[in-house]
């Protein structure tokens, strides 16, 4: 079936049916090396990932690695940067690991990794950001960190609609804005480059049911949309709004709350004899300023809130998923300031990219963020290292493997290993605390004991 790539002959594929993965005990992964450190990064990984499986399931299960060729060795092998086939073999076999690639020079692709991210609809960028005891950190507080990112995927800016300035396109788009659409406020017309920005209910509605089920299933207590939407309020605004919708539907309804709803169950929990419009006064501070319209509409949402009484009231909610929402900008300060109040995040994709590095900052940096791109529909995930080439270490045996690693915990979770996913980070917890570390924490960290990309990854594999 493939002409350039191998399929092993002893592992099974992973499929799905009803939203349910089904894995076999010899699964087939493809990977993909990646490029610069790539391929130290994998070695080290690929190590710590077999050694885990093997202690933690005493030989049952392995995993049968399937070679996939993406970035500068697909080009250097076969002549293309992203061949066909590779992307057939990733959504064939549904799971999957990648290291860093390069986007190459000249054109062609905007990024290999946004356009693997495109065609295979991987539509939630997931990323945990958790503190590991030990780990440097610019903050006074990291390991008051403990977020899980849920960045959509496939739209916003990233859809890469735009066109250049002085170009024919751009002057037509820009005559069309002015001409046909009325749009007076584009302040350069002339020199203007122009990019629109797509955000549809469906992409919005199926992420943040994406970020529910992950925070119903974990255990976690709460989900954050986080949007500018009171700046751009048909496209932020509506990624909020469609948010939550989500918590209306049959499936999430009596497992989660709004934040106002909270409000106004809370003041009827206070005070039983709290007529609607006295609730309505209490949860909008300016409902006497308001309009008539606008009044009638926050009595309505007060009277809808009464109708979950019965299973929300009285405290009940307490135990309910609460989704709430976030300005951009504020949450930036606030995960500073008060991470704790973040538990899922819910956003749009630039907000999502600066948030994810953000945190990960906090809690020491990239080199040791996981990531996931996932389609939890059609099952196909691809995890991947985050962090980028580095490739003035290329073959140095230097940098930290961390991300990669785990990215591939990520896997072995979402695959239901859970045994060898603890076991995982149980040896990168200890070798952290024990000061054998990579050259980007010995740094930083006084008494380090410096070791190569593959030393770390014996270290690990000694304290499983």
């Amino acid at each position: 079936m493939y002409k350039n790539l191998s399929v092993p002959e002893n592992g099974e594929k992973i499929t799905i049916e009803n939203g349910v993965l089904s894995v076999p005990d010899n699964p087939i992964i493809p990977f993909i090396e990646g490029d610069g450190t790539g391929p130290d990064i994998w070695r080290a990984a690929r190590r710590v990932l077999d050694s885990a499986v093997e202690k933690a399931y005493g030989g049952k299960r392995k995993i049968q690695w399937m070679e996939v060729f993406v970035g500068e060795k697909a080009f250097n092998k076969l002549g293309e940067w992203l061949p066909q086939e590779s992307l057939d073999a990733l959504k064939e076999f549904k799971v999957s690991i990648k290291g860093p690639l390069t986007t190459p020079v000249g054109g062609g692709f905007r990024s290999l990794n946004v356009t693997i991210r495109q065609v295979l609809d991987l539509f939630a960028c997931v990323r945990p950001v958790r503190y590991f005891q030990g780990v440097p950190s610019p903050v006074k507080r990291p390991e008051d960190v403990d977020v899980v990112i849920f960045r959509e995927n496939t739209e916003d800016i990233y859809a890469g609609i735009e066109w250049m300035a002085y170009t024919p396109e751009v002057k037509k788009v820009i005559n069309f804005l002015v001409n046909e659409m009325g749009v007076k406020n584009i302040r350069f017309p002339e020199s203007s480059s122009i990019g629109i920005k797509p955000v549809s209910e469906d992409g919005s509605k199926r992420l943040v049911r994406s970020a529910i089920d992950y925070a119903l299933k974990h255990g976690r207590k709460s989900v954050t949309i986080i949007h500018k939407g009171n700046i751009m309020k048909f496209t932020e605004g509506g990624f909020r709004d469609w948010g939550y919708q989500v918590a209306t539907e049959p499936a999430y309804r009596n497992k989660v709350v709004t934040l106002r709803e909270v409000w106004a169950l809370e003041n009827k929990e206070k005070n039983p004899d709290l007529t609607l419009e006295e609730n309505a006064k209490m949860i909008e501070p300016w409902y006497d300023q308001l309009d008539e319209a606008k009044q009638k509409k926050i009595l309505a949402e007060v009277e809808e809130t009464m109708k979950l009484w019965d299973s929300h009231g009285n405290g009940k909610w307490k135990k309910m998923i609460l989704l709430k929402d976030n300005i951009a900008d504020i949450s930036l300060q606030q995960f500073l300031t008060r991470p704790k109040e973040f538990d899922v995040v819910a956003t749009m994709n630039l907000n999502g990219d600066y948030q994810s590095d953000a945190l990960a900052a906090q809690v020491g940096g990239i080199g040791i963020a996981a990531g996931a791109n996932i389609n939890y529909i059609t099952g196909i995930a691809v995890f991947e290292a985050t962090h980028g080439t580095a490739p003035k270490y290329t073959n140095l045996d230097k940098v930290n493997p961390s991300s990669e690693i785990l990215s591939a915990v990520m896997m072995l979770e979402y695959m239901g290993w859970q045994e060898a996913a603890d076991m995982i980070v149980k040896g990168i917890e200890r070798s952290i605390l024990d000061k054998t570390v990579t050259y980007d924490f010995h740094r930083l960290m006084d008494g380090a004991t410096l070791v190569k990309c593959s030393e770390f990854g014996d270290k690990i594999i000694a304290n499983m």
